[in-house]
């Protein structure tokens, strides 16, 4: 409780200080007066006082004043007050910590304001030259030479050291907040980079779940239209694989948008992550809205990161969703290599030879983006274009383990 209260006050002399500068100069000023005058009023036993008694005064007075002004020049300050001391002392006065205090006043805040070799050089300086003085002094004549050395010495000494290290203590709080203040951005820059990034997948996933179902509730709905006075049973048939279709594009929906949801609320879906076990489902989907898809595996199937198993599925999804809206294709291949450390899917359709350019512009659409950006989101990479031979493929690489990257903000939009 204490530490916290000498924490406050501490806190609101600082803010006080900082505030009202002149004020504090003034009130330090005059108590260094004060123990300046004291100090040339003392003498040594069976010493004489200095005839110039008004003069030590005057002097002392002279050296505060200028104390005032050690704010902007600390230099100039320490020279004008430094040798106001010395000529007191050169005038007979004893050398005292209270004769020295203004000296001493302002080799603290010349030590606090400037840099080490300033500090040597000048506190060096007025060192060196009132201990000479009080070496030759006739009021030092009753005291040995060592204790006329020592004593100034290590009086003007302490201040400098005491000065040097408020001022790395200031150093190391500015730098503590400096870095606190950092982090802080870097905080806050990351939680902005994370909500970007979970924005990006919802909506990723928000598209592929909308297109994928849509255009296979389409296609199912239009063949079932066609085969309705031809074959009623299989326009039945794919009649009830449209209710299976819509019924799968709400439950995730219900699970893509439940992310949204307090992690704590009851009402929160429980869905599992797709992956490529659902593969099957997916083909059976396809094949009722006309497309026949055929599917193979290379190599033994490797246990794969549920972050990697759920883009290989959309990205395949995505892939299949282009072929029934955009290829002239009644078949599509998927195949699956599974290799050491990685993976690669390859999807192709049968379709046409290839459109020309505009039309090829046209189709590419933000499927094919969002796909992109799946792939690089866990270290894969993605290519897609028309074949020579006629149709399109999509060839993806992914990694077993993802490999974190940086979230990028720059991504194109997504519908």
């Amino acid at each position: 409780m204490s530490i916290s209260l000498d924490r406050r006050y501490a806190d609101r002399l600082e803010g006080f200080s900082q505030s009202h500068p002149f004020l504090i100069d003034l009130t330090m000023a005059a108590t260094l007066m004060a123990c300046a005058t004291l100090g040339s009023a003392l003498t040594l036993p069976g010493a004489d006082t200095p005839d110039q008694d008004n003069v030590g005064v005057a002097l002392m007075g002279v050296s505060c004043l200028a104390l005032l002004r050690h704010r902007a020049h600390p230099r100039t300050a320490l020279v004008i007050t430094a040798l106001c001391t010395i000529v007191a002392v050169a005038l007979g006065y004893l050398v005292t910590p209270l004769l020295l205090a203004p000296v001493m006043g302002g080799l603290y805040w010349l030590s606090t304001q400037t840099d080490r070799n300033t500090t040597r050089v000048y506190g060096l300086t007025t060192i060196g030259a009132t201990t000479l003085a009080a070496v030759f002094a006739d009021s030092m004549d009753h005291l040995s030479l060592l204790i006329r050395t020592i004593g100034p010495v290590f009086w003007l000494l302490l201040p400098l050291a005491t000065g040097k290290a408020t001022q790395v203590r200031r150093a190391y709080l500015k730098s503590v907040q400096a870095r606190a203040e950092h982090a802080e951005r870097t905080r806050e820059e990351e939680a902005r980079l994370r909500v970007a990034e979970e924005r990006m997948r919802i909506a990723r996933d928000l598209h592929d779940v909308v297109a994928h179902h849509l255009a296979l509730a389409n296609a199912q709905a239009g063949t079932a239209a066609h085969l309705t006075r031809v074959d009623p049973e299989q326009a039945h048939r794919i009649l009830t694989d449209l209710t299976a279709t819509t019924s799968s594009a709400l439950r995730e929906l219900k699970a893509t948008v439940g992310v949204l949801r307090q992690p704590d609320d009851p009402e929160a879906p429980l869905a599992p992550t797709p992956g490529l076990h659902q593969l099957p489902d997916l083909v059976a989907a396809c094949e009722s809205a006309g497309l026949t898809v055929t599917m193979t595996t290379e190599g033994p199937p490797g246990p794969l990161d549920p972050g990697v198993d759920l883009t290989a599925y959309r990205i395949v999804q995505e892939a299949l969703t282009n072929v029934s809206k955009h290829a002239d294709a009644d078949a599509a291949r998927i195949r699956l290599a599974y290799r050491e450390s990685h993976l690669t899917i390859t999807v192709t359709d049968d379709g046409g030879t290839a459109p020309p350019a505009s039309v090829f512009d046209n189709c590419r659409g933000f499927g094919l983006i969002g796909m992109r950006e799946r792939a690089q989101s866990v270290g894969g990479a993605l290519s897609a274009g028309h074949r020579p031979e006629g149709g399109f493929e999509v060839t993806t690489d992914l990694p077993l383990r993802p490999r974190p990257r940086t979230p990028q903000l720059e991504g194109g939009p997504l519908s």
